[in-house]
């Protein structure tokens, strides 16, 4: 096997995230952008996009971070727009979008319209959450597309298989589908149920760091392969279990905590760059299979079918909106109004990702009847540009119109007031505790460690508190980021020291790591900057 073509593509889509941080153009984009130019570049190797590797392999780790990134509190309190999105518009996509295809489209069979409306119903929200947060939209739009985004792709998947079941002669029916989908989501959810705790044991119970984050890393592929093996929701299993580790993350230790988001952290940046620029890759291999359509008349039928899309996300997300809020008592008591800058974002959202192309590209070759499948490379050459469509038109315009409505984005201040109360109020109890402690003569400590102790928490109390103050009128900084500063200064002078003693010989390597770990979790613990 010839591993240079991955590393390569690994690579160049890791520098091009990379530069894209640089630059106004969201990552995913110019990720597409430069995959559809390398799709022509002498010599680039055809980079298939096997289903069989997308949806085991690639798609589990990524529902994995992105639920245990998700508050399940939140998605909790917004369950209600979230299954309304999740199961209500998918299911809605695929009829309506399928059958106007069927009209649009001559020739078309209804049944293989049906097929091209499930693939391209679930949009994918990574982009999407990406320029949420970049743009600073307000965190319960955020968590909707989040929510969205988790589930979708279990009710896409499993509309396509009834779709499919009709299109080849296997014979459908709407108990059939109906039953499916319950099968598929509950049994799906049950065997997250069932995973999450044992799953959650073996985390807290697990002593070494390392085996606790191998085990993190073999968690979604074993949640998604239990579902699939009884025929379940695969999707929905890593959801469940990703968002019960997630909302118990405290009961592992510290240790495991720091290497595990570093961990996802690196496995989410690699695989999103590269299944992006897989998109872009595609166009020469979903050209070349166009058969009996003319580049024209595939072109034509691809602006309509991206139109309906859009207009059908906007057609369901309304309705959706207004109507709960206007019928049920408790939506209006949670919501004074309803804002129509928010469904309007919700729907220009709607830019469809990787697992509209991997389900596509699963599409059998021929009927039960051993014909040809119908329109499949048309399918094919719709979904593609569908997604590069949503991809490139709403990526591009989402930021610009999110500006334009003026929503109000994260209020930094009132967070920023809720963290320090907040930590006020545990360094309150974490003194009282160490009080308590105190005067127990087994915890009897010299007076210079007691006092460090207290000027810890103490520096812990303030630091928050520092950041509502007045910046530093010479610098800009607040007397928080000065303090990072220079005990970041600090601790690289003993870094340096350390590694002189060792290139002295006065220590051994082994010594120079050990105290230089201890020298990085405190300043992970303490003095890092998170930039997200």
């Amino acid at each position: 096997m010839d591993v240079l073509p991955l590393v390569g593509l690994v690579a160049v889509s890791a520098a091009v995230a990379g530069a894209a941080r640089r630059t106004p153009v969201p990552a995913p984009l110019l990720l597409v952008a430069v995959g559809l130019a390398a799709s022509y570049v002498p010599g680039i190797p055809e980079y298939a996009l096997d289903p069989h590797i997308v949806l085991p392999l690639i798609l589990p780790p990524l529902l994995h971070t992105a639920a245990l990134e998700s508050s399940y509190l939140d998605l909790r309190a917004n369950i209600r727009p979230v299954a309304l999105l999740s199961v209500g518009y998918v299911l809605f996509a695929t009829v309506a979008v399928g059958w106007l295809a069927y009209q649009l489209i001559p020739d078309l069979p209804l049944t293989a319209a049906l097929v091209l409306g499930a693939v391209i119903a679930p949009p994918d929200a990574v982009a999407a959450t990406a320029i949420a947060r970049r743009v600073g939209l307000p965190a319960r739009i955020t968590t909707i597309l989040q929510g969205e985004s988790l589930v979708n792709d279990a009710t896409a998947i499993t509309a396509y298989k009834v779709a499919l079941a009709a299109a080849v002669g296997e014979g459908a029916s709407w108990a059939g589908g109906i039953r499916e989908f319950l099968v598929a989501a509950v049994g799906g959810v049950g065997v997250g149920l069932l995973l999450m705790v044992p799953l959650h044991w073996l985390r807290t119970h697990l002593k070494e760091a390392v085996l606790q984050n191998t085990l993190s890393l073999l968690i979604p592929f074993v949640a998604y392969a239990a579902a699939e093996q009884v025929g379940a929701s695969g999707v929905l299993a890593v959801v469940t279990v990703a968002l019960y580790l997630g909302h118990r993350s405290w009961q592992v230790d510290f240790e495991t905590r720091l290497q595990e988001a570093a961990v996802w952290k690196v496995v989410a940046f690699i695989l999103e760059s590269s299944v992006f620029a897989l998109i872009g890759l595609q166009l020469r291999v979903v050209l070349g299979g166009l058969g009996e359509y003319s580049v024209a008349q595939a072109v034509w039928y691809a602006v309509g079918v991206f139109f309906l899309v859009v207009v059908v996300r906007f057609v369901w997300s309304y309705p959706a909106t207004y109507l709960p809020w206007w019928i049920f008592p408790r939506a209006r008591e949670r919501e004074d109004d309803v804002d129509w800058r928010k469904p309007l974002i919700v729907s220009w959202a709607g830019m469809r990702g990787v697992v509209s192309l991997a389900i596509a590209f699963s599409i059998p070759l021929v009927t039960d009847s051993g014909e040809d499948f119908p329109a499949r490379n048309l399918v094919l050459f719709l979904t593609f540009t569908t997604v590069i469509g949503t991809l490139v038109v709403q990526g591009l315009s989402l930021p610009p119109l999110i500006r334009l409505l003026k929503l109000p984005g994260r209020d930094v201040q009132a967070e920023t007031l809720a963290e320090a109360q907040a930590q006020n109020t545990a360094s309150t109890a974490a003194e009282e505790r160490v009080d308590s402690l105190m005067r127990d003569e087994r915890n009897c400590l010299p007076q210079a460690l007691q006092d460090r102790l207290h000027t810890v928490l103490e520096r812990r109390r303030n630091s928050v508190w520092e950041r509502l103050g007045q910046p530093n009128p010479v610098t800009g900084e607040s007397a928080d980021d000065t303090y990072r500063r220079l005990a970041r200064e600090a601790i690289a002078a003993e870094r340096e020291v350390f590694v002189r003693l060792r290139d002295e010989r006065r220590i051994d390597d082994e010594m120079m790591r050990t105290l230089l770990r201890k020298l990085d979790l405190e300043e992970a613990a303490a003095y890092r900057e998170v930039d997200d």
